[in-house]
């Protein structure tokens, strides 16, 4: 059961998408390079929920999210952190949708759970200092493929990886992600019609 707190902050995220969703359907200018793009694009409830439960199974894990956007999954990942006892990494291009999130975890009292990080997911990754316990992946479709050849080396013993958006709008780039995660070694893979649909990997090291 979620306190409070963050029970009042996802209802706001849920106000957001249910009006956004209502209205036509715009873009910015300037796409994944510029502009102020204030479209949510948010995963749904029943994705969270999934995406809380997987996390909560591990203990202690390092989450690392690609496309923290305006927060609404990162609220349901770093719940789980805080539940399971550990962090969540959360990667951003955009400084301003990073700043809105950070603000949202706040007011959810989830902030101190949660490193934001802003710049290029690819080359962040390979910056990271230790390895993760859960990827959720939900940034631009043609960074799918490049991100997990970034991040499967840093994937522990048991890691999850979740990608949204394998079903709707179904593109090539989703289609060549669900191929390639699926042709790794230790990679055991399925594919839920939840929300848009997610591709959920396990990893076991066939090493050992």
């Amino acid at each position: 059961m979620m306190d409070e707190k963050i029970s009042a902050v996802l209802d706001r995220y849920h106000a957001r998408m249910h009006e956004e969703r209502a209205g036509p359907r715009t873009e910015a200018p300037g796409g994944r390079d510029g502009g102020q793009d204030q479209r949510m694009r948010a995963i749904g409830p029943e994705t969270g929920q999934i995406l809380n439960i997987l996390a909560r199974s591990l203990e202690k894990p390092t989450i690392l999210e690609l496309g923290t956007s305006f927060g609404y999954s990162g609220i349901w990942l770093a719940d789980a952190a805080r539940a399971s006892g550990g962090r969540l990494i959360t990667m951003e291009l955009h400084e301003y949708k990073s700043a809105y999130a950070k603000k949202m975890a706040e007011q959810a009292g989830l902030a101190g759970w949660i490193d934001f990080r802003i710049g290029d997911a690819v080359q962040m990754i390979r910056e990271l200092s230790g390895k993760v316990d859960f990827v959720f992946v939900d940034l631009w479709k043609d960074l799918y493929a490049p991100c997990l050849e970034a991040f499967y080396p840093y994937l522990n013993e048991g890691a999850i990886v979740v990608a949204d958006n394998m079903i709707r709008p179904g593109t090539e780039d989703v289609k060549r992600y669900g191929r390639a995660i699926r042709a790794l070694p230790g990679m055991s893979s399925v594919l839920l019609p939840v929300g848009t649909g997610i591709e959920v990997s396990r990893f076991e090291d066939t090493e050992k």
